[in-house]
């Protein structure tokens, strides 16, 4: 299944290792992450600015994950969906590349719940989506 992995995802999964590491390293395996150069872009500039990481460990950051994940160029959307225009170019992204899933911790987009038949997820309710998924799937 291809899922889009929101900025605020793939910081948490560099900066600790909870959650969202274990969903990372778990939708890398099992899935098609599919991501933006906006996405990238953003984790680099995140990780130097907010984190204290140095321009060369989020680039090694960056490029790791590029080297496991599908980048697309997504296609604007019709019509401004959020307030924050880098949250439509997480759904256009999603959109584009025709995802299950957005996996986000930003509470205006979880908000939305679905946007174009993607389901928008917090990192914690990932889990129960993907153990429903393989439920129907025929695989528990």
């Amino acid at each position: 299944m291809k899922i889009v992995l929101d900025t605020n995802v793939l910081v948490a999964a560099f900066i600790t290792h909870g959650n969202c590491h274990e969903l990372l390293e778990y939708c890398i395996v099992h899935h098609e992450v599919i991501l933006s150069k906006f996405i990238l872009d953003e984790l680099q500039d995140v990780l130097t600015r907010k984190f204290g990481f140095t321009q060369a460990e989020a680039q090694a950051a960056t490029r790791l994950v590029q080297t496991r994940t599908r980048l697309i160029e997504p296609r604007p959307l019709p019509v401004p969906v959020c307030r924050d225009s880098d949250d439509d170019t997480i759904l256009a992204t999603a959109r584009t590349a025709e995802c299950v899933a957005i996996v986000t911790g930003d509470k205006a987009m979880t908000a939305l719940k679905h946007y174009a038949g993607v389901t928008i997820l917090t990192p914690s309710d990932f889990w129960a989506f993907e153990n429903e998924a393989a439920t129907h799937a025929g695989g528990g």
